[in-house]
């Protein structure tokens, strides 16, 4: 077996290094606004559709752009592999049916809460798109470039003792993680599909400084983000890191590595308005309180993130929309 230097077991091919590390099968694509919705109709109807040649006729897209849809659906984890199956059968997954499955809430992507949502499941979470969430959650600055966001993302591969792959492989990533982020300057010699934009520039979560190939993420208070989409953030994010534990600190939720403040980039006082409603909004089941020098969100037992994201969407679309 390939080992790394520490010794451990290495992974593998050109585009993971460990098992919860990836830098490709974006195939250099973005996702489409359509994609998902695809993906997860095309599993929904045959488990097996990516491993089929009829792929390319049932989802309309060429061969490489199949197993970008595949690895996109994954990444944002509308649809996951289903067990025992080595990843030939894929199953929709609860968040995917609820977006854009029958009667889904947002199939077309019409809604911006929506995409903060799919923000969310691709950035706080490292196992498919690594750069994407080191650049939002570990990068020690708001400003980079292409060549610094190279060296950092070497520095966090060998840091884990890992065996990193080939310089083309993340600089390909690095340009597709810019790409999902700000919007592709079409040339008079651009292929169409190559300068068709991701639906998460909407969020504008990154601009171009005024010097040439420098970049910046923008932190701030993102008006369209929802309260009740925020609190579903917070929650998933407690679910998955610390599910019996009945506080997190104010500074876990603005700055720990896949927190709500380190992924959308929220200011601190923004923070700090949007936890002083979770109260109000969640109904007590997770609420703030400062005593004693001491910030910190408190939750409730029957904590559930998908409760406040059935309010606000049975709130904001009439139900003919919404569906049964």
């Amino acid at each position: 077996m390939r080992r790394n230097a520490k010794g451990q077991p290495a992974l593998q091919g050109t585009g993971t290094v460990r098992p919860h590390l990836s830098f490709s099968g974006h195939e250099t694509f973005v996702f489409r606004y359509a994609w998902l919705k695809k993906a997860v109709d095309a599993v929904a109807t045959d488990p097996g559709i990516f491993t089929r040649e009829s792929a390319i006729v049932t989802l309309g897209v060429g061969k490489n752009m199949v197993r970008s849809m595949r690895h996109w659906a994954l990444a944002t984890q509308v649809i996951e592999e289903a067990p025992r199956t080595r990843g030939n059968q894929l199953v929709v997954t609860h968040f995917g049916a609820f977006l854009f499955g029958e009667g889904g809430r947002d199939p077309y992507l019409e809604d911006p809460n929506t995409l903060w949502l799919l923000h969310w499941r691709l950035f706080a979470q490292q196992q498919r798109c690594t750069i994407w969430h080191w650049t939002f959650n570990k990068l020690p600055s708001n400003e980079f470039t292409r060549e610094t966001l190279f060296d950092f993302v070497q520095s966090e591969i060998h840091q884990r003792g890992a065996v990193p792959p080939s310089d083309g492989v993340l600089k390909r990533d690095i340009e597709v993680f810019i790409r999902t982020c700000l919007p592709t300057k079409a040339t008079k010699n651009s292929v169409l599909e190559d300068s068709l934009d991701c639906p998460l520039v909407e969020l504008q979560l990154m601009e171009q400084t005024g010097r040439q190939g420098h970049f910046r993420l923008r932190r701030g208070p993102k008006p369209s983000l929802s309260d009740f989409t925020f609190a579903y953030c917070l929650a998933d994010f407690w679910q998955r890191n610390a599910p019996s534990q009945e506080t997190f600190s104010l500074s876990d939720v603005a700055f720990r590595p896949g927190s709500p403040g380190s992924v959308f980039k929220l200011d601190e006082n923004s923070l700090i308005e949007r936890i002083e409603r979770l109260d109000d909004i969640t109904r007590g089941v997770l609420r703030y309180s400062e005593t004693a020098g001491l910030r910190q969100v408190y939750r409730g037992p029957d904590l559930n993130a998908v409760q406040f994201l059935a309010h606000y969407y049975d709130s904001t679309l009439v139900p003919a929309e919404i569906g049964g």
